[in-house]
């Protein structure tokens, strides 16, 4: 993908000619989630015609790929006004394909930006069964408007007609409307959820800057940074670099080509998939780091984004943390680094005492029985039957 996405050409028509549920989800942990959803669906009801604007897992599950949007995710204001054109684009095209194929219903998968505004476009032409059409508009792993612009649950339940949410907490945020929410459990605490990455005190360092491309540009220069002075005192540890896409694997292969320090070499690139044992992380604040949580690799979280995107968050989000396992636990599982604080040295020391420091490793073991006892509380059922629900409802 180049710097400046690319506009998208008009999208494809179902392939059997109709379509029961458009399943829209963003970024790469949406298609994952999505994924689960949808290959449970239609283990129900191998019938259904599922189409999605999502990503690689979405179409394994079954789904018919309209467009891969996982390839087209940013991050950041800076980064989405870059764009800005494509996103009009890839928004119109998809508002004249729910017009023209009128699904049953629109499953929406997190990623607001781009989803309240389809949801409300929806809603204006009619479409949408509260604004006088019928399809279903439903909503699965809500927004985070516990973190910044709580308001918005107002107009999604005007909008919306059904919420399932991953964390038990959230349905009390939307308590004071009158949408229908339920907790349908964490994906990762599901019974057949195979974790990609495990503890092992005597494995390597895991780097996990993320999975899009303006975000692992920031971020890994500096967990690389942090694990180069690590390496220079610990030189028998390696470090494990997981990647989600071949788009990000050139990225970081050229930033590591393009890095001055002498431990590169003992760092390899692998394709998340089969699991990997690790003894520390430093891991930005997405999708990832959950998995290292309940998976007790203790380590610590770095973030950078674009200033201006930055100052602008300082201002909008609320939230003591910015690693949802800290905000569950209401404590820092994986201290935070963000913008400038994410310096070589801390980054090393945290390294450090994850590996050595005996206390560190069993504090973050008991923080994994805890973040797995709060997202194993009794749910309403998952998230396919709660959308199989709501396309017999």
């Amino acid at each position: 993908m180049s710097e400046l996405l690319q506009l998208p050409s008009a999208l494809p028509p179902p392939a059997g000619g109709r379509v029961d549920v458009l399943v829209i989800a963003g970024e790469h942990s949406g298609d994952e989630h999505a994924a689960r959803m949808v290959r449970d669906l239609l283990a129900q009801q191998p019938g259904l015609a599922v189409c999605a604007l999502g990503g690689p897992r979405l179409a394994a599950a079954g789904a018919q790929l309209l467009h891969d949007l996982t390839a087209s995710s940013v991050v950041g204001l800076v980064e989405v006004l870059k764009n800005v054109r494509f996103f009009r684009q890839l928004f119109a095209s998809t508002l004249r394909w729910v017009e023209e194929y009128r699904p049953r219903a629109v499953c929406f998968v997190d990623y607001p930006g781009f989803n309240l505004r389809m949801a409300r476009a929806l809603h204006a032409r009619g479409l949408t069964t509260k604004g006088g059409g019928k399809i279903r508009a439903l909503y699965y792993i809500s927004p985070q408007i516990w973190a910044w612009k709580a308001g918005r649950r107002h107009e999604m339940a005007r909008r919306l007609d059904a919420m399932a949410v991953i964390f038990p907490f959230e349905v009390g945020s939307y308590v004071d409307t009158a949408l229908p929410v339920e907790f349908v459990g964490h994906p990762f605490v599901a019974g057949d959820y195979a974790s990609p990455v495990n503890y092992d005190a005597a494995g390597p360092v895991l780097l996990l800057p993320g999975s899009r491309r303006q975000a692992v540009a920031r971020i890994f220069p500096a967990v690389l940074a942090g694990y180069e002075e690590f390496a220079s005192r610990h030189p028998d540890r390696a470090a494990v670099v997981l990647y989600p896409s071949d788009e990000i694997e050139v990225l970081l292969g050229r930033l590591l080509r393009n890095a001055r320090g002498g431990a590169a070499g003992r760092i390899e690139l692998l394709r998340t998939g089969a699991p990997v044992a690790a003894s520390a992380v430093l891991t930005s604040s997405g999708t990832m780091s959950m998995h290292c949580a309940l998976a007790g690799i203790p380590g610590a979280i770095t973030y950078r984004t674009n200033p201006l995107t930055y100052l602008l968050g300082r201002w909008l989000v609320k939230v003591p943390y910015i690693g949802i396992a800290n905000l569950l636990l209401g404590e820092a599982m994986y201290p935070e680094f963000i913008q400038g604080a994410a310096t070589p040295a801390r980054l090393a020391a945290e390294l450090t005492a994850c590996i050595d420091d005996p206390r560190r490793r069993e504090r973050c073991a008991e923080q994994a029985r805890q973040l797995r006892t709060i997202l194993s509380q009794p749910a309403t059922g998952t998230a396919a039957d709660w959308l199989a629900r709501w396309l017999t409802t």
